[in-house]
């Protein structure tokens, strides 16, 4: 395996009499679709992650746990599982009343507490994130965000250097037809 150097990691940027104008674009194009994919990638990664972050912080703060009671006998486990649907009421922080569905232990009687959260209205919602699980969501979302955001430019770059490739062999092609068969004069055969 051959060591490459600088100056072929750097051969678009070389000086070179056969270095056409359509190189010299994509150089410029390879240097720009990188920056953007880096950029738009880093920018849409940390947006996204602080979003989560902070979402999932003021579900910290605003949702409660609130103690519920079960309104009748939870069923007994059915298929093997440990927790089943029961109905329960609860009393939400202005006063009003609320009932809901939850999971509990199978056989749980009727009138016992079971811990539920709350929203701000009274509403039941999921147990809020610990803030070491809310990090953990906040990084994935973010690096997925960035990765689905970097592909757009990346993919649009590769597109417009397909194209000018295309547009380099077209005129390759044009000067060969041009100069091909003038390499056979004066040869004799």
């Amino acid at each position: 395996m051959a060591v490459r150097g600088p100056e072929v990691w750097l051969w678009r940027w070389r000086r070179n009499p056969l270095r056409r104008r359509a190189d010299k674009v994509e150089a410029w194009v390879v240097l720009v679709v990188w920056m953007c994919t880096v950029v738009a990638g880093v920018l849409a990664g940390l947006g996204a992650s602080r979003s989560v972050e902070q979402g999932l912080a003021r579900e910290r703060d605003e949702w409660r746990p609130v103690v519920a009671r079960l309104t009748q006998r939870a069923p007994t486990a059915g298929t093997g599982s440990d927790r089943v649907w029961a109905e329960v009421s609860w009393r939400a922080a202005d006063g009003s009343a609320h009932t809901g569905q939850v999971r509990v232990r199978p056989g749980s009687a009727t009138g016992g507490q079971v811990t539920v959260w709350t929203d701000q209205r009274g509403r039941l919602v999921s147990r809020p994130a610990t803030a070491g699980q809310a990090h953990l969501r906040a990084v994935l979302l973010g690096a997925l965000a960035g990765l689905s955001t970097a592909i757009v430019p990346f993919v649009a770059g590769r597109a417009l250097r397909i194209r000018l490739e295309q547009r380099r062999l077209d005129q390759w092609e044009a000067e060969w037809a041009r100069f091909g068969p003038l390499w056979g004069r004066g040869r004799t055969g």
